[in-house]
């Protein structure tokens, strides 16, 4: 098929804004795009068939508003869908039961669509997400990584915070809903001493990192091979516990680095990505993650502004590009 004239497809929630800036673009393009949350409406007024035989693979997913062709699907954006939990009304069991089939039925549907170009696709996604594969990522692609720990043994994480006297901070190896007494809470990236590290470290596993002496933060968001990098100076530790406290503005990325993102990027198979570094008073930047859904609407309005119409552009141009 011709992939410019068939329809980009979003999955996203409906207050998804990060989306609405890229979906203008399209519309001022005159490019067709259905928009579907797929873990709510499929359970409202969205229903989704896909056909598989012989002659070939066909399937319809219909709308409120259209139907479309599943098999004119020039380009999949695969933003932020809610999770599959099934219809409410259900019992327990049910809702689970209904939630799985739904995950492993509509949601390979969409992962499944022949000639689409996926940005990014969600077994990408899912596999670019893993922290330890991440940090073993970064180093083959040559990035420069902190000397991480992760460990479910309480006397392994004392001896690592006791050996870095510039200090050990802890992340979470997932950004999991938590929550205290009804209200939802964050779990932010934190210094943590060896005395303060208990048997509760043999619950799970915890990541711990040698605390580095930073004198800025870097965000650089590739799409494909542009790059968009920020310098983030913040009082905190983590600058994303008051992003009103930081200041943003442009800066270019280093060669190496872009070399480094680019190989990064083959490795998981991503179009996009969102990576941050802390950069030390030499220049040197380390890597700590790349998110490969990582929201990027936050950023200086002109950085935002040129994200938006290099996403637009993948989506625009499917394959042909």
């Amino acid at each position: 098929m011709d992939n410019r004239s068939g329809s980009v497809l979003v999955l996203t929630n409906s207050s998804d804004v990060t989306a609405d800036a890229v979906l203008r673009m399209l519309a001022e393009r005159r490019v067709p795009v259905v928009r579907l949350d797929p873990g709510t409406d499929l359970h409202a007024d969205a229903s989704l068939t896909a056909a598989y035989s012989a002659g070939g693979q066909r399937g319809t997913l219909r709308t409120s508003s259209r139907e479309l062709d599943l098999m004119d699907v020039r380009s999949v954006w695969v933003r932020r869908p809610s999770p599959y939990e099934g219809p409410p009304g259900l019992d327990a069991q049910e809702r689970r039961f209904a939630a799985a089939q739904a995950f492993w039925g509509a949601g390979g549907i969409l992962a499944s669509l022949p000639g689409a170009h996926y940005v990014n696709h969600p077994w990408d996604n899912r596999a670019a997400e893993y922290k330890p594969s991440q940090l073993a990522a970064a180093q083959r692609c040559g990035f420069q990584v902190p000397h991480t720990l992760i460990t479910d043994d309480e006397n392994q994480a004392r001896e690592f915070a006791a050996e870095h006297v510039a200090g050990t901070v802890y992340k979470p190896v997932w950004h999991t809903s938590y929550s205290v007494g009804g209200q939802a809470q964050a779990v932010w990236v934190r210094e943590v001493r060896a005395g303060e590290i208990t048997e509760a470290v043999t619950v799970c596993p915890h990541m711990f990192q040698a605390r580095l002496p930073k004198v800025f933060d870097t965000r650089v968001t590739a799409v494909g091979d542009l790059l968009f990098g920020i310098r983030i100076d913040s009082p905190d530790l983590d600058w994303r516990h008051h992003q009103d406290r930081m200041r943003c503005s442009p800066i270019d990325v280093p060669a190496p680095i872009a070399a480094a993102i680019a190989r990064y990027l083959a490795a998981f198979r991503l179009t996009f990505g969102a990576f941050d570094f802390a950069v030390t008073a030499d220049g040197m930047w380390s890597f700590l993650e790349c998110n490969p859904n990582g929201q990027w609407a936050w950023q200086p309005t002109g950085t935002t502004h040129r994200i938006a119409h290099a996403i637009a552009d993948r989506l625009e141009r499917g394959h042909d590009r």
